[in-house]
């Protein structure tokens, strides 16, 4: 079960493939293959703004790491100035007593650096998984408040990548790049201090390789940074088609689309492909150009150490010192440099994860409106997925309070559209949807929540306890009240052979639900709920014959009392519904009881008519528990799901209707 939440905001996600001519020749060639609508990817500085907000309340935390990274950098910069002092001992022939206090030194500084590096690493992981737990729970956190619509706009493969793979790329980053480069910015940058601090000269000729170094850093980053973001667009839309795929697959075998879809991910998988070898070519670039740096920059300061030691201007260990410490940047700036890969990657994956922070939530109106009672009334409404495709075409339906309302017609008819504008996933382009005498754009969506709620064929059971998960639709429910709830829906019996009833994990492990079971538990959570309005799309196609006649017998009893709106796929709901409307085509054709739109002789009658035929011979006609539900569906056949590859919500969408597979 999913509660309505709240209107849509018209908002597209950058749908222009990234710049390959920024890469230049750096991106084989291939066909451009057009990116489907995403989420907002942040802006960089829109990502530095989160990330500070994350981190200042942390900011006792930072101070405390930076001061113990930079007190183990210290105790490490005292081993080459010792180890010079060492060689001038010896050149100078001093007492040995001297080499034993060097000695000394040495280890108590190679000690310290040890002891403190191992703790500023421990605090840099912390500070970092601290950052990135805050960050994970809010995205998760908004990510689960999405509308509806733009989820299906976008396709749950661009979100399920981002709160997936992005995380994992930012974690990684987390847990490597992040210490690695934090502690490597400290070593350069303190070991240049103590280079300036032997001979000013020595700091300049270590400087030598600087300008081969940032050419070559500018070159990597400018490069680097549209392909990586490319990369993740890449890899963002090969899930997209991979989950399409899977969700759809029973309607991809039906119409033996295998070979298509196997095309369309080979297709995305080469794309990514494409950029992922473009970054490995220009990081092998990269690091040859930082190789040539070093040999510049110690040969550099070897020669001018040379020099001011002939002249008398240092001491030969003083130059030593000079050449060990520009050796000790070697490490240090190539992590430095190399964790930038790493980086550039998770800052692409960044800028997609705070974009989700960035869609706004659902609007609270300023003045909520008041929903007055469990009546219905949708007046002249409009709907089109996309500009000049409508589905809808100025649809009028009144539901009275309590009353049932079984809306039927073929594949395509708009149906699911309907039932989505009831509970406000989307919003109509023209006319009005009013629950209890309030427009639903202007309920709050607490109230609105609290008001409508949609039960559709596609449930999910959330791996925990069978508690927890009847719990999402009423978190202080008591025991006693969530057994009542199983109980009004039928679910007693296997509830009760579960070994350890609702504290019983399920869906991990040995007790995975099946259909049946899950949809009476989306029921069950419907009467937790407790909505004034209930709209069922499809809630029992996804049992077999014996279970459809539980379902629709716990269908009736969870939605008693409630104004309900039954999208019914067998003939046997629209019979038991107080009033059954046909809709075609966006447009309602008919509507009265079971019996005049028999006498009509019109599209109902024609449903009918192809239900009945489909009967084995002697059979009794339907009645409303369902006693027979072995009959051609009114929809003609199961959906695919919403959000498979290629098709739009409920079969609407600007193609037209879309045939939809019998399983």
């Amino acid at each position: 079960m999913s509660g309505a939440d709240g209107t849509t905001a018209d908002r597209r996600g950058d749908e222009r493939r990234p710049d390959d001519g920024v890469a230049g020749r750096d991106v084989p060639p291939g066909d451009a293959l057009p990116l489907a609508p995403t989420l907002p990817v942040a802006s960089a500085a829109e990502t530095r703004r989160r990330l500070a907000a994350l981190a200042r309340p942390h900011r006792g935390l930072a101070v405390l790491t930076v001061g113990v990274l930079v007190a183990a950098t210290t105790a490490g910069l005292l081993v080459p100035r010792l180890l010079g002092e060492v060689v001038d001992v010896v050149n100078e022939g001093r007492p040995t007593a001297d080499l034993d206090r060097l000695a000394l030194a040495l280890v108590v500084a190679a000690v310290a650096q040890g002891a403190l590096a191992g703790w500023g690493m421990a605090l840099v992981g912390r500070l970092g998984e601290v950052l990135l737990a805050a960050l994970r729970e809010r995205v998760v956190s908004r990510a689960l408040d999405v509308p509806l619509a733009d989820v299906e706009r976008t396709g749950t493969g661009d979100l399920v990548a981002r709160v997936c793979g992005d995380v994992d790329a930012v974690s990684e980053a987390t847990r490597e790049a992040v210490p690695e480069i934090v502690s490597s910015a400290l070593i350069i940058g303190l070991t240049l201090v103590g280079l300036g601090a032997l001979d000013g000269r020595l700091a300049l000729a270590g400087l030598a390789a600087v300008p081969i170094q940032v050419g070559a850093a500018r070159w990597y980053l400018r490069r680097s940074g549209p392909i990586y973001a490319a990369e993740r667009a890449a890899e963002g839309a090969r899930s997209h088609e991979v989950h399409g795929s899977v969700v759809g697959a029973r309607t991809i075998r039906a119409f033996r689309l295998q070979d298509v879809h196997l095309d369309r991910i080979d297709a995305r998988s080469r794309e990514s492909v494409r950029f992922a070898v473009a970054a490995g070519r220009v990081r092998a670039w990269f690091f040859s150009r930082l190789n040539g740096a070093e040999l510049v920059g110690l040969g550099t300061v070897l020669v001018v150490g040379f020099l001011l030691v002939r002249n008398g201007t240092i001491t030969v260990g003083a130059a030593t010192a000079a050449a060990l410490y520009f050796h000790r940047l070697f490490d240090p700036i190539g992590g430095l440099l190399l964790q930038l890969d790493t980086a550039q990657a998770a800052g692409a994956a960044l800028a997609r994860l705070v974009g989700v922070l960035a869609v706004p939530p659902p609007p609270e109106p300023e003045r909520p409106a008041t929903v007055r009672d469990a009546s219905v009334a949708v007046e002249g409404v409009r709907f089109a997925y996309e500009p000049g495709a409508e589905v809808l075409h100025g649809v009028d339906l009144h539901l009275r309070p309590g009353e049932r309302v079984a809306l039927v017609g073929v594949s395509g008819a708009g149906k699911t559209t309907l039932a989505k504008l009831l509970v406000g996933v989307h919003s109509p382009a023209a006319g009005t949807v009013r629950l209890g005498g309030a427009p639903v754009d202007e309920i709050g969506p607490a109230d609105l929540r609290r008001t409508v709620a949609l039960v559709s064929q596609e449930v999910h059971v959330f791996a925990g306890t069978l508690a927890d998960d009847l719990r999402l639709a009423r978190p202080d429910a008591t025991d006693d009240e969530l057994r009542a709830a199983l109980d009004r829906v039928g679910a007693t019996p296997w509830v009760e052979a579960l070994p350890d009833g609702l504290a019983t994990v399920v869906n991990d492990g040995p007790h995975q639900l099946g259909p049946t079971e899950a949809q009476q538990l989306a029921l069950a959570r419907l009467v937790l709920a407790d909505p004034r309005v209930a709209v069922l799309d499809e809630a029992t196609a996804e049992a077999g014959s014996a279970g459809a006649r539980r379902l629709e017998a716990a269908a009736d009893r969870a939605v008693a009392g409630r104004t309900t709106l039954v999208v019914a796929h067998r003939l046997t709901q629209a019979v038991a519904a107080d009033r059954i409307v046909v809709l075609d085509k966006g447009t309602v054709l008919e509507a009265g009881t079971h019996d005049e739109l028999l006498a009509a002789g019109g599209a109902y009658a024609e449903l009918w008519s192809a239900w009945s035929a489909t009967r084995a011979p002697g059979g009794a006609r339907p009645h409303a528990g369902g006693a027979e539900t072995d009959g051609a569906r009114t929809d003609g056949a199961r959906t695919g799901g919403v959000g498979t590859a290629g098709a739009r919500p409920g079969g609407n969408g600007p193609d037209g209707a879309r045939p939809r597979a019998q399983s």
